[in-house]
């Protein structure tokens, strides 16, 4: 640094920190080496707030707490986030000091990991904002009408009619089940011109979508979208196989593959997600809890191995000729083990020796102890994802309200 004094002043947020010229070159921040490096007050400027050459003192309206521990790390090696601070907030400063996700410590790495795939926060919006021009913010506009129901008027005026179709298909593909139905031609043709209708739109709605997508692997590889797409596909399909087949007995042959490709409409209950903030904080439980949802079902494999074997022994494989003929090998024990380790107890199967009526108590008082510890963890973390739905809900109604306002 060819300016100033022998000593400079970082005013960070109000809070001062005084460093060596050399020891400022040697620090591992990109932006006080660029800092350095500055021959003039016009370069200094670039990479500053403002400067006053009187006492040599760099002012930058940045988070001090945060550059606090941030000196820290530069100090002992180790950089951990800032207490009661968003992770999200805290790596923007660590961005602008010049730092990256690796210098955080490895728990650190897996919060800001985790809190960066449940949200989609851009970290220089400003820069998106200076885009091609109109056309890019009519497409910004357009993939926020079809993509956030309650980012504006239009968009919930469209969700609501995406909902009116949604519950229209699936009243349809209940009645089209009822024998009475199935008979009356006129009911038949209705139908499916009404069919016809809600397939258009969701179409015409997904193609849409796809066009102002911003990046369009990521849009195909959303699960919503791979929904979106199974819900659609089979009505074509179905519609291909009847103009190629033709209603004759080879229809007859193919009848089996349409029912199934038309049953696969029911995905599009799954639809209401984008519209019901109960189904997103499923949706995002289950996204979360996937190591407990595993574990779950790693504590019921293993109980459902002994127990079904224990039973299989004791109903049947002591007695092979007057055994209890529903406990014939360990796969039919299985079921009778999950129906009594969840407590529903169909009466299908039960054990009629004393040893396996103790073992079937055994079973289910071990089946509501497991099934109890993971399922304390799912409960807090969908307490905590309706919240933070919840309060992103209102974020949006309160600037739709300011637009609608305006």
């Amino acid at each position: 640094m060819k300016f100033g004094g022998s000593l400079c002043i970082l005013n960070v947020g109000g809070r001062r920190f005084s460093f060596s010229p050399e020891l400022m070159k040697d620090l591992p921040l990109s932006r006080l080496t660029r800092l350095h490096r500055c021959a003039s007050e016009r370069e200094v400027l670039e990479v500053c707030d403002d400067y006053d050459r009187d006492r040599n003192e760099f002012f930058f309206d940045r988070h001090s707490e945060a550059f606090s521990f941030i000196m820290l790390y530069v100090q002992h090696g180790k950089l951990r986030f800032v207490p009661h601070m968003c992770e999200l907030s805290f790596y923007n400063e660590m961005i602008y000091w010049g730092l990256e996700s690796s210098h955080l410590q490895v728990c650190c790495q897996r919060r800001l990991d985790d809190r960066m795939s449940d949200s989609s926060v851009h970290f220089s919006p400003e820069e998106e904002a200076r885009g091609p021009g109109n056309r890019s913010r009519w497409l910004e506009r357009m993939r926020r009408t079809f993509e956030e129901p309650t980012s504006s008027v239009a968009a919930q005026i469209l969700a609501s009619v995406s909902v009116v179709f949604v519950l229209v298909s699936m009243v349809l593909l209940c009645a089209s089940t009822l024998p009475d139905w199935k008979t009356a031609e006129s009911s038949v043709d209705a139908h499916r011109i009404i069919e016809a209708v809600c397939i258009g739109w969701f179409t015409a709605e997904c193609i849409v979508r796809f066009i102002v997508a911003r990046d369009k692997c990521e849009f195909v590889r959303r699960p919503l979208n791979i929904i979106d797409l199974l819900a659609i596909s089979p009505y074509y399909i179905s519609v291909t196989m009847s103009i190629l087949t033709g209603e004759n007995s080879q229809l007859q042959r193919a009848g089996v593959t349409l029912r199934v490709l038309r049953i696969m409409r029911i995905f599009w209950v799954i639809k209401l997600a984008r519209h019901f903030l109960g189904l997103q904080t499923l949706g995002l439980t289950l996204r979360r809890c996937y190591r407990e949802m595993v574990m779950l079902l790693v504590f019921i494999c293993v109980a459902m191995a002994i127990f079904s074997a224990l039973a299989q022994l004791l109903e049947h494989g002591l007695d092979l000729e007057s055994g209890n003929q529903d406990y014939a090998s360990i796969p039919a024990a299985c079921w009778w083990v999950i129906i009594s380790m969840t407590t529903v107890g169909y009466g299908d199967m039960y054990p009629i020796t004393v040893p396996g009526r103790v073992l079937g108590g055994l079973c289910v008082v071990s089946g509501i102890v497991l099934l109890a510890l993971p399922i304390t963890f799912i409960y807090h973390s969908f307490i905590q994802c309706y919240h933070e739905l919840k309060i992103r809900s209102a974020r949006c109604t309160r600037s739709l309200s300011v637009d609608f306002i305006n």
